[in-house]
């Protein structure tokens, strides 16, 4: 898909997520959530709890998906190539490019504002080929589906399947 007009795919599928969807994707979905029934008064320390919630792909998911993403980095990675943020600040900013998405933005926007990836398109990607968390999260998701924030070892991501 192009950075074009392709991004209005997604904007039906994202218009129901709020900051209480820690589930599986932006449309809520449960999934175990671990913060389930435990809310919080900081939204840094919720969203950070939603984006840390362990995702299950279904046994029958594709061996290969296509995903593009937001990336948010944050000053305790391992490699924070110069982000300056705190974890629940950048857990924070995603949920904003989010917000955005929701809100009517378009994706090429959207990821020229909030991400700190170099490039938003991922490919045709195997589980094996990512991060555990991340992989978790992207098979998870429907074709169409935008994930909640989810955290893996290079920061928090919204992650888009195409």
């Amino acid at each position: 898909m192009s950075t074009g007009a392709g991004w209005i795919l997604l904007l039906p599928l994202a218009l129901t997520c709020s900051m209480g969807c820690g589930g599986k994707g932006a449309q809520g979905k449960s999934a175990d959530a671990t913060s389930a029934g435990q809310g919080t008064s900081d939204p840094g320390e919720q969203c950070l709890r939603d984006a840390r919630t362990k995702r299950h792909p279904p046994a029958d998911a594709p061996e290969r998906i296509e995903v593009r993403h937001i990336l948010v980095r944050h000053r305790e990675l391992a490699r924070p190539e110069g982000a300056t943020r705190t974890p629940a600040e950048a857990c924070l900013r995603a949920l904003q490019a989010i917000r955005r998405l929701e809100a009517g933005g378009e994706w090429p926007q959207v990821v020229t504002e909030f991400s700190d990836a170099r490039n938003d398109n991922l490919g045709s990607v195997a589980r094996d080929e990512l991060s555990p968390t991340f992989a978790d999260a992207a098979f998870e998701l429907s074709s169409g589906e935008l994930s909640y924030v989810v955290e893996s070892d290079r920061g928090f991501h919204v992650i888009w399947r195409n």
